[in-house]
């Protein structure tokens, strides 16, 4: 599973003109889901991403997590995130999980995100074209593989 957290100052998704999630001070998180994906890696990466320290404290230095400033979190689901680039110039996609595998996953990785920070987790529109629209606050960009830990 790999993800791509933002931290953000706004953001909201947007499908068929109209708004499904929207949130101010909190991240935005992209999953990308492999047919290798298990609960193993949804736990790991649900333990980091609620406790990432990229928030500033009284000083603005990042030392607080999103549970520490009550912030909000959107996930959306981009299977993009498992391209592979090595040969050509066109990505292939083949590492990305199959929606019957790939949505009990993601709709497991957002339950398991909600009950770890006590707070609902909005989402985007599996599968759906999706216009996303944010604020990077800092720009604060950070990437995780929880195959390699990483």
């Amino acid at each position: 599973m790999r993800v791509v957290i933002q931290r953000v100052a706004h953001a909201s998704v947007t499908v068929d003109n109209k708004v499904v999630a929207d949130i101010q001070k909190g991240l935005l998180v992209l999953v990308g889901i492999e047919e290798a994906d298990d609960q193993e890696d949804i736990n790991w990466l649900v333990g980091k991403i609620s406790k990432i320290r990229i928030f500033g404290d009284e000083n603005e230095v990042m030392n607080l997590s999103v549970q520490d400033i009550d912030g909000e979190i959107i996930v959306v689901s981009q299977f993009t995130l498992q391209a592979s680039t090595k040969k050509g110039n066109r990505p292939s996609y083949i590492k990305a999980a199959k929606p019957e595998i790939a949505i009990p996953l993601y709709e497991n990785f957002v339950r398991n995100l909600q009950k770890e920070i006590h707070k609902k987790v909005q989402t985007g529109v599996f599968g759906a074209d999706m216009k996303i629209l944010l604020l990077n606050d800092g720009p604060v960009t950070i990437q995780m593989d929880s195959k390699n830990k990483e």
